[in-house]
């Protein structure tokens, strides 16, 4: 009696059921999304990984003597997408921070998405609770990776992509087409994604025939001319789809010119040619197809295209509508677009960026459909007269290690929710250095110079978190400033010393207990300059650096182990 009850609740598909699934739909991207933000609002100096990139030169905004001929806030302004910087500058007109926006968008992005997400499962399946497992999973999938908590152009993309998979699903054409300039305006690589989809949907195959739905070839070319459109200007600066107007900086750098270079190596900030070409090919960040597989019970949508074929076992099968070739073609332009990215080294930005995604999107759909037909076909089988006990004890303990696994991920998956988030371990520190002018100027080889300019607004001259060489002006002139930031940190010359503050205009140098340890070199970032990295160890086996004979004397802030230093003390 009780089977047949659920059964009744999860299969039809009322209107009533509808609002029940979307409304316990939006609870869970709701619950989900305070457990991911509570981190960062117990914190006063919290901020997402990549978020300190793409925000902290947007205080320009509310004071524009910032960050004045400060060649990091130049370049990651240049590279951030139109519709992103246009989106935070709205806000900031309202005296809005953009770092305090950063930290509220996930909740709305993440229900937006998982509104969309649910509508697409729908039109997939016509049962509104398989569209509630698809949020289950959707939101595991958010809260597995930190993209979606860092509210940078990566963010806007999920709940983008799925709108539009939604509209075409629905042939809905101008809102299709306004999605399409929306995800060209803040994440311009998903337009390659969305522009094959359509193409892969305009055909059909009849009676052993190819041939061409007019609808669907309609809304093609339609999308394909806002897509052309919204990349026309990507296509005169060289096909870079990591950022816009990148002339002052560079062209992008080739496979070739990355090869050479120890940043892209393992030991580097973008690490991308790995030793392991499984891990290469596969797993890998940047490279490889398919980055992270979380959360696990996306596996179970593998299974999908045998159960297809058991429409006897799963009489539900036959409720699945044409809108399944969806998953099938996002498939194909993923694994296609993910080799023309490696062809294309590094035109097309990342491999990753164009497989991990859709590919983890399809396995939740395909996921969602089979905990339904899995689920159905038990809760069928527990209301046949016929079955026996050690059957139904076999069954329901089946549908309840299959539903707890699903519901009760938060407390078994590993680092969950991962946010990402980085949080500034020095407060003293971002308070006396946001005191001093707005041209003041840190050296650092610390990682905490990561957050010197989102939580001081304060420029540094190198920092690991701005160490990405893509454009090759930027990539050149960011090595020779941390070159020359390394060999005058580690010289025995007081010289050396002097002529390095005086040509970059350093006004403090942070230091800390370990700068001065030479084992503790190889395990930093500066390790992927081997040159300037051997150098400083010669010279610590040889003798006591300068800086390190006048860092008591001149240091005007101490504490947690690193010391805050005068340059103007440091070069007298």
């Amino acid at each position: 009696m009780f089977a047949k009850r659920l059964y009744a609740t999860l299969v039809p598909g009322s209107r009533q059921q509808v609002r029940f699934w979307f409304v316990a739909s939006l609870l869970v991207a709701l619950l989900y999304g305070l457990l991911g933000l509570q981190e960062i609002w117990e914190q006063d100096y919290s901020v997402a990984d990549d978020a300190r990139q793409y925000l902290f030169w947007m205080r320009r905004w509310f004071d524009p003597k910032l960050f004045p001929d400060d060649y990091i806030a130049d370049y990651f302004q240049s590279v951030t997408p139109w519709g992103f910087t246009a989106f935070y500058r709205l806000f900031a007109l309202l005296q809005i921070d953009p770092l305090k926006l950063s930290q509220l968008l996930p909740l709305p992005l993440g229900l937006l998405a998982t509104s969309y997400g649910f509508r697409v499962c729908l039109q997939l399946l016509p049962m509104p609770f398989v569209g509630f497992l698809a949020a289950l999973l959707l939101n595991q999938l958010f809260w597995s990776h930190d993209d979606l908590a860092s509210a940078t152009p990566r963010a806007f993309m999920l709940p983008l992509f799925l709108a539009f998979l939604n509209y075409v699903m629905r042939r809905a054409f101008w809102p299709t087409l306004a999605v399409i300039l929306l995800e060209g305006l803040f994440y311009p690589q998903y337009l390659l994604v969305f522009a094959g989809i359509l193409g892969l949907r305009c055909w059909r195959w009849r009676r052993g025939k190819l041939s061409i739905n007019r609808e669907d070839g309609r809304l093609y070319l339609a999308g394909l001319g806002c897509c052309l459109l919204v990349l026309l200007p990507y296509f005169l600066d060289g096909l870079n789809l990591d950022g816009l107007n990148n002339s002052p900086h560079g062209a992008v750098i080739t496979a070739a010119e990355a090869r050479a270079l120890p940043d892209f190596a393992a030991i580097g900030r973008a690490r991308f040619w790995l030793d392991d070409d499984w891990q290469f090919w596969l797993s890998g960040s940047r490279s490889g197809l398919f980055p992270t597989f979380k959360p696990q019970l996306l596996g179970l949508g593998l299974l999908l295209p045998l159960l297809l074929y058991l429409p006897r076992r799963f009489p539900i099968v036959r409720y699945i509508t044409p809108n399944l070739a969806v998953l099938a073609q996002t498939t194909v332009i993923a694994l296609l677009l993910f080799g023309a990215a490696h062809a294309l080294l590094f035109r097309l930005h990342l491999p990753s960026r164009y497989s991990a995604y859709p590919l983890r999107f399809v396995l939740v759909f395909a996921a969602a459909l089979v905990l339904m037909l899995l689920i159905e076909a038990g809760l069928r089988w527990l209301q046949q007269p016929t079955a026996q006990f050690p059957r139904r004890v076999l069954v329901w303990g089946s549908l309840l290690s299959l539903s707890s696994l699903l519901v009760l991920y938060p407390l078994y998956a590993e680092s969950f929710p991962k946010t990402g988030y980085q949080q500034g371990q020095s407060p003293p520190l971002y308070a006396f250095l946001a005191a001093q002018p707005e041209e003041t100027l840190v050296a650092s080889l610390l990682q905490e110079a990561d957050n010197i300019p989102t939580f001081a607004q304060r420029s540094v001259l190198v920092a690991p978190e701005y160490a990405v060489p893509y454009h090759q002006g930027y990539a050149v002139q960011f090595r020779r400033r941390a070159e020359d930031l390394i060999q005058a940190q580690y010289t025995l010359d007081a010289e050396v010393l002097r002529q390095f503050v005086q040509r970059y205009g350093i006004d403090f140098w942070l230091v800390d207990q370990d700068s001065f340890v030479a084992k503790r070199l190889e395990t930093q970032w500066i390790r992927q300059y081997p040159a300037a990295l051997t150098a400083a160890q010669q010279n610590l086996a040889q003798g006591q650096p300068i800086l390190e004979q006048r860092q008591t004397q001149c240091s005007v802030l101490a504490q947690q182990g690193w010391k805050l230093l005068s340059a103007d003390c440091l070069v007298k």
